[in-house]
């Protein structure tokens, strides 16, 4: 099975392969599904595989609840799992890692990134679908300040995706199952550590994101993810979380920690090469932070189309511009 997957994954462009017992496998080619009628593999290979990946506390997780998710080798191919039971029996849902960390520059960021995430401390968020690239957004993040930065960066990921190296900063990576149970008791335990910047792989629950923000709060710069399509809505999200009585001071509390929410999107390329990356900006300018705390949220695009001068871009116009370049078609919002 190894000797399949590692054959897959020299294809051009695939980001992710689908196997399930007894079926084709099927994988995700420049964002498009094709199926492998000849790759078929069995139940009994599928279970063997899977416990040669989990370790005896890891394969009982996954026996018990029916899901796990890990990161792992093959040959040099990293790879990020999810492994599940399904009618089908048990499958598997892997998503191809880069060998290298992307360079911050040839991502595509929109100029004010670059400024914003080497401020001392606040709140960046990028957001985004399943599979937009949010990872690779903030792996290159944190690749320009371990490049550019001396200072200590302590990431919380579940799993860990890309492997950082010591270059200006030192950098300690965390796998939530790993190295430490939960997103919240790795939180608690780095503000003890003297960090400068933390990344939070996904803001999940009440208790992360109250840790995240403080630690925004005092002095620390923090990176986080949350799955949603636009920069009102990641606002909504967190504050949605918390019970009514409390949205007051998280209000004030976003509005005095948020540096820029960054929403992402993966356009298909008109010429059929690949995806490109497309981006919304919300700036937290003094106008914004007046909205997040007066809970006048929805006045935020229009803010946003008035705030070029900020650096912020709504997704609209990146759309419009990509296709005014002919980088991708009309079709492909």
């Amino acid at each position: 099975m190894e000797k399949i997957i590692a054959k897959l994954c020299d294809k051009d462009g695939i980001s992710d392969i689908h196997i399930h017992a007894g079926l084709p496998i099927a994988i995700r080619v420049h964002g498009n599904i094709e199926k492998i009628d000849e790759e078929i593999i069995e139940k009994d290979e599928i279970n063997k595989f899977i416990k040669s990946v989990l370790n005896s506390s890891q394969f009982k997780v996954f026996s018990d609840e029916k899901s796990f998710d890990c990161s792992f080798t093959i040959g040099k191919i990293r790879m990020r799992a999810n492994m599940f039971e399904s009618m089908h029996g048990p499958s598997l849902a892997l998503r191809v890692l880069e060998d290298n960390i992307r360079d911050f520059h040839e991502v595509g960021f929109p100029p004010v990134i670059e400024e914003l995430i080497t401020k001392r401390n606040g709140l960046i968020l990028v957001t985004g679908p399943t599979g937009s690239g949010k990872s690779t957004s903030l792996a290159a993040m944190i690749n320009y300040l371990n490049e550019n930065h001396a200072m200590n960066i302590i990431t919380i990921e579940d799993p860990i995706e890309y492997i950082h190296t010591n270059k200006q900063a030192i950098i300690s990576q965390r796998e939530v199952g790993a190295h430490t149970s939960s997103f919240a008791s790795a939180l608690r335990a780095a503000l003890r550590e003297d960090p400068d910047a933390i990344l939070v792989g996904e803001l999940r629950d009440i208790e992360t994101i109250t840790l995240a923000l403080t630690a925004a709060e005092t002095g620390h710069m923090v990176f986080a993810t949350l799955h949603t399509n636009g920069a009102p809505q990641t606002i909504n999200r967190i504050i949605d979380v918390f019970p009514g009585d409390q949205r007051g001071q998280v209000r004030q509390q976003l509005s005095t920690t948020l540096r820029v929410a960054v929403t992402q999107r993966l356009i298909k390329r008109m010429d059929g090469v690949g995806r490109v990356p497309a981006f919304e900006v919300m700036v937290c300018n003094s106008a914004v932070k007046n909205l997040i705390r007066e809970d006048k949220v929805f006045q935020i695009p229009s803010i946003m189309q008035t705030g070029a001068s900020d650096g912020m871009v709504r997704m609209e116009s990146t759309l419009d511009q990509l296709k005014a370049d002919g980088i991708i078609s009309y079709d492909e919002e």
